[in-house]
């Protein structure tokens, strides 16, 4: 009798983008501006964006800072932060709007952002013009342009 054992060593988080993660977040310095990202894009220190390991590249998180109620919508550009504990690296901005720029290392809530918020409210009735196609005189008849121009 022969026995197979298999053993998958990986990361195994199917799913993970969709729950809320509770953790510390850090951010990115002033002299970070420039540096290119992971997706291929510059880093600048006024712009809302942010870096993460899981989730995919344009995908729009909403941060919140539990202690004061301040949140802020980032857009995530980076892989990271891979010092454990930490959650997100937040861009100098994002950081500001939150309020951690002086604590360095924070505790947030970070949850997927939806965008596709559509502001409609659905008619009962709905009035259309009434046509009537029956007692319709047209005195005109329709001819092309080079034709109209020919002499009779």
């Amino acid at each position: 009798m022969v026995m197979l054992t298999i053993v998958v060593f990986g990361d195994v988080r199917m799913g993970q983008a969709q729950v809320v993660q509770q953790g510390k977040a850090t951010y990115y310095s002033k002299r970070a501006t420039g540096a290119k990202t992971s997706s291929g894009e510059r880093l600048h220190h006024d712009s809302l964006t942010c870096a993460h390991r899981t989730f995919p590249f344009g995908t729009m998180l909403k941060v919140t800072n539990p202690f004061n109620g301040k949140s802020v919508v980032v857009r995530v550009t980076d892989r990271g932060p891979f010092k454990r504990g930490r959650i997100i690296d937040l861009s100098w901005r994002a950081a500001k709007e939150i309020d951690i720029l002086n604590h360095g290392v924070a505790m947030v809530v970070v949850e997927p952002y939806n965008m596709t918020i559509v502001p409609f409210k659905p008619v009962e009735t709905v009035e259309l013009p009434e046509l009537d196609f029956e007692n319709t005189s047209i005195d005109f008849e329709l001819k092309p342009i080079w034709q109209q121009q020919l002499l009779p």
